[in-house]
């Protein structure tokens, strides 16, 4: 994509590959895991994307583009675990308890509403908007995770209690990022976060003793591995960011949106993972929170507020 101000169809290209990548990585983390181990084939993308990304960040600029000060290392290795060893790795170890990919997307959906809590605990004031948000987005929380009747069960609490925490870790970082060091360079930024992530989930994966990675697993679990590597971790953050500097940021943040839809029906047509009424009552009220939510972010803030904080840059992720 060229410098230069982009035309309707770059913005509209970058923006479709945002919708479909990330709406689709659930299923491949779903497939991948089905034969892998989760921390240490997670930690395995994630360590393979940078190395990948420094390859093509040399080749266009030298050794040099990858040099940082002490402290630009210290915070993107502190961001690299919290957004993506916590807030995007863990998500695995949630699926592999049990809970479908598509509510998995539901779940890390809310991103926008605990950064608004984070805001609102800092001393930011709220619009009436965001609160509302806020308020159904926890009702729609309770609608998908607590038991209905009829005899169902609900979801496995502990798969939904993991996803929500790395929910909340990505949500943390995001909040938290405008106030770390950090370099200019946004694709160095997350080359050294992949690296930080990808050798945080391997300590993880030997202190947890999970089996090593065996070679031997099916053609199904490496090709999505390889789809999470180079379109989840290096084509779909690269999409975003392109998108973050040439387009309207709610335009940006209508993958939030789009996002969760695209994974429940690849849940449902690819793992045929069942769409119950609980689902779609619950999802329904997360999609209309986070479009308040959002909708409340676009509007003037009531004080002074970093705007790199808002909830529609909380998915810059690398994943």
């Amino acid at each position: 994509m060229s410098s230069g101000r982009p035309g309707r169809a770059a913005i509209a290209c970058a923006l479709l590959l945002v919708y479909l990548i990330w709406g689709s990585i659930y299923l491949a983390i779903r497939l991948v895991i089905d034969e892998a181990p989760a921390l240490g084939s997670m930690g395995a993308r994630f360590l393979l994307a940078s190395l990948l990304m420094a390859m093509f960040l040399v080749a266009r600029g030298g050794w040099r583009r990858l040099r940082l000060t002490w402290r630009e290392l210290v915070g993107t290795g502190f961001l690299g675990v919290l957004l993506l060893a916590c807030g995007n790795g863990l998500t695995s170890v949630g699926q592999l308890h049990g809970v479908p990919s598509g509510v998995t997307a539901l779940l890390v959906a809310m991103v926008p509403l605990w950064i608004s809590i984070y805001r609102m605990v800092s001393g930011d004031r709220p619009h009436g908007l965001e609160l509302a948000g806020v308020g159904l987005g926890l009702v729609g929380l309770a609608v998908l995770v607590l038991p209905t009747g009829g005899g169902q069960t609900g979801l496995p609490i502990i798969g939904v209690a993991v996803i929500v925490l790395s929910s909340l870790a990505w949500s943390f970082g995001s909040w938290i990022k405008p106030k770390i060091w950090l370099p200019q360079d946004v694709y160095v930024i997350a080359t050294y976060q992949l690296l930080a992530a990808g050798v945080a989930m391997a300590l993880a994966s030997m202190a947890s003793g999970e089996p090593p990675l065996d070679v031997d697993v099916g053609a199904r679990a490496w090709g999505a591995f390889a789809y999470l590597v180079v379109f989840g971790s290096i084509v779909g953050f690269t999409a975003y960011t392109w998108l973050l500097q040439h387009a309207p940021l709610p335009l940006v943040a209508t993958h939030t949106y789009v996002n969760p839809v695209v994974a429940v029906v690849l849940g449902a047509v690819v793992l045929s993972e069942p769409v119950t009424p609980a689902l779609l009552a619950g999802g329904a009220v997360v999609f209309v929170s986070v479009v308040l939510v959002v909708s409340a972010q676009a509007r003037p803030p009531r004080t002074s507020v970093d705007r790199s904080a808002r909830p529609s840059e909380a998915r810059d992720r690398s994943r």
